[in-house]
């Protein structure tokens, strides 16, 4: 396989995503990021954070914060090497 088919294949792949809203989104939210986790952060924002099975649905779950409005402050893929067997981010 080439290095370019690979490089492909991890976009196409999905993975733990933490999604980052400026502002806290109460509990009635929840049900519109079914599946993931929403912690409000100390700083005023609100990380979303779960698996997400491919690129597919990360653009659907962007699509949803930019339909409502909210202020979309980061995206980021966590890789394995920052999550420990626990769950919690190293």
């Amino acid at each position: 396989m080439s290095a370019k088919s690979t490089r492909n294949q991890k976009h196409v792949e999905g993975g733990l995503y933490e999604i980052r809203i400026h502002g806290h989104l109460d509990a009635r939210w929840t049900g519109w990021f079914e599946g993931l986790t929403l912690t409000l952060e100390q700083n005023g924002d609100t990380l979303i954070s779960g698996q997400v099975i491919d690129q597919a649905a990360l653009f659907g779950l962007l699509r949803k914060v930019r339909d409502t409005g909210m202020l979309l402050v980061s995206v980021q893929h966590v890789t394995a090497s920052r999550v420990d067997p626990c769950g919690d981010k190293t």
